[in-house]
């Protein structure tokens, strides 16, 4: 189950030892962090934002019982809670050094780091006051409403005050039972609270006066650690812990006014200079062995695609050719194939001879020039492209009975793309 850096660590370890990992997460947690499992190889079960936090764990359960697979139970597993006993509590006091530690700010997901550090301060700091935040719209700890559980741990209930709020890998809809016995232990001494919007607005102060990148949960942890130290004592240690980068929150409402595109103020800043272009290379001369070439690759295919084997515009004539189920030929001439005596800048050449056009990727319909990336989508989409493609023979399945906005494949970054990222 996704939660934070469990869910990392343990996809890190998996993607070590070869071990297969399937992570289950609710379809509300951030575009990133699914992204980032699949990437380290993972596979990503969803589960209905409705079913909230104890949905993940009840599938988690089911697919562990259908499939046999190891399920770690981050929410009861006392390892959890024994490592941060182990290294976080003692890393925290030898940071400090001879400074005592006098006020600690920490939240609670699994309610591991809660329960290890507060073990470890209770033996080793016994004089160190122990703050737990939790989100002032689900204030579960703060309501005294304990959580039952069942033999095995799991809870027999969410929890009937929680509701969904902002900070992702916080405080799911029930009390996790580390949490439950650090509570039972006695393991911290108050409870504060905060507010989406605040936490958001500390995340990004904390980044642009600080350069200290955090999600929201660190921010939430921030601020009401920031408002405790104005009214503490003077000299008092306070220790922050930020649970997160915030590079796994793009997709969220942290994000939200963060602009892809120029601002005004940058846009003036753009146009202060002249934005020279650097200097052109120089291409060789045409020669009739490169002329030939090229004709000879135009004619031997029904649709030949010339292009730079890394670049996003040519990689979107290919992706819209594959959803029309349109056979092509792709002649890369940067590729390390033409890289001997500058073969492919003589082709280069050639074909600008022939085209006239210097940009790329350059298509071929059955011998004739037809344009590029954003022709082929402009012309898709105005019923030009689809007659010459039948013409020549390579219309199969009803173009893949592919209904979509050909634009779609073009970068994502381009600002005259309609259905870019903003």
């Amino acid at each position: 189950i996704s939660r934070g850096m469990f869910v990392f660590v343990c996809v890190c370890v998996c993607a070590a030892k070869g071990y297969p990992f399937v992570c289950v997460m609710s379809e509300s947690f951030s575009i990133e962090r699914r992204k980032l499992m699949r990437f380290l190889g993972a596979k990503v079960v969803l589960t209905n934002p409705a079913h909230k936090g104890s949905g993940m764990v009840l599938k988690a359960k089911e697919l562990a019982a259908k499939h046999g697979w190891y399920y770690p139970d981050q929410f009861t597993a006392e390892a959890n809670a024994a490592m941060h006993e182990r290294t976080t509590g003692p890393e925290i006091l030898e940071a400090l050094g001879s400074k005592t530690l006098d006020h600690i700010f920490l939240a609670y997901g699994t309610g591991g780091t809660l329960k290890g550090v507060g073990r470890y301060l209770r033996e080793h700091s016994k004089d160190t006051t122990i703050h737990v935040c939790e989100p002032d719209n689900a204030p579960m700890l703060f309501s005294g409403i304990a959580t039952e559980y069942e033999t095995d741990g799991q809870f027999k209930e969410p929890h009937p005050v929680w509701r969904p709020h902002l900070l992702q890998g916080w405080a799911t809809d029930f009390i996790p039972r580390l949490l439950g016995e650090a509570v039972s232990q006695k393991l911290f001494d108050k409870v504060v609270h905060v507010g989406g919007d605040k936490a958001m607005a500390t995340a990004k102060l904390l980044a642009q006066k600080e350069g200290i990148f955090t999600g929201t949960s660190g921010g939430g942890l921030l601020a009401v650690a920031l408002e405790f130290a104005q009214r503490a004592n003077r000299g008092s240690s306070i220790v922050v812990l930020l649970p997160d980068t915030g590079e796994r929150y793009l997709s969220t409402p942290l994000f939200a006014d963060i602009p892809a595109d120029m601002t005004d103020e940058e846009k003036a800043l753009a146009a202060s200079t002249e934005s020279a272009a650097p200097p052109k290379i120089t291409m060789p001369p045409v020669t009739e062995e490169a002329l030939q070439f090229v004709r000879a690759k135009i004619a031997k295919h029904k649709v030949v695609i010339w292009s730079l084997e890394y670049c996003e515009f040519c990689w979107t004539i290919f992706r819209l050719f594959d959803a029309l189920k349109v056979p092509y030929t792709v002649i890369n001439i940067d590729s390390f194939a033409y890289a001997k005596d500058n073969m492919g800048n003589h082709y280069r050449s050639a074909l600008s001879n022939l085209t006239e056009c210097n940009t790329f990727p350059q298509c071929f319909i059955d011998g004739k020039f037809f344009g590029g990336a954003a022709d082929a989508c402009i012309k898709w989409k105005n019923g030009e492209l689809q007659p010459l493609l039948e013409e020549a023979g390579v219309k199969y399945d009803d173009f893949g009975g592919y209904t979509g906005d050909a634009f779609e494949f073009l970068p994502k970054w381009m600002s005259q793309n309609p259905l870019r990222s903003k």
